[in-house]
């Protein structure tokens, strides 16, 4: 296993999305982010099943900076629980792993 992770966000859209993925970015806690504007998530919430669109962020980290990213979503999210799955990553590009581990720096 690497010191990758990939941390799966969902924004109510996707230019919420994107301004997380910016400011994550800028702050260093995340070398990349990608947004997937359309999703469709059904879930259920305070005792309804709710049916909606989504956008959804993924971002790719190191494992030292998770906790920092995950205080920083929960600060910027719009929602009262935003969802902050944190993935390991068991393998990958030799060099695509060096320039998470340097842009997370």
């Amino acid at each position: 296993m690497t010191e990758a992770r990939v941390v799966l966000v969902t924004a109510p859209d996707a230019d919420v999305a994107a301004r997380l993925a910016r400011a994550l970015v800028e702050e260093r806690l995340a070398a990349c982010g990608n947004v997937v504007p359309a999703i469709r998530s059904i879930y259920r919430w305070e005792g309804s099943v709710h049916d909606e669109g989504e956008a959804l962020l993924v971002l790719k980290t190191r494992a030292a900076r998770v906790d920092a990213l995950r205080a920083r979503v929960l600060e910027l999210h719009p929602y009262q629980v935003p969802e902050v799955l944190v993935l390991p990553v068991e393998a990958g590009s030799d060099a695509y792993l060096a320039w998470i581990a340097a842009e997370t720096s």
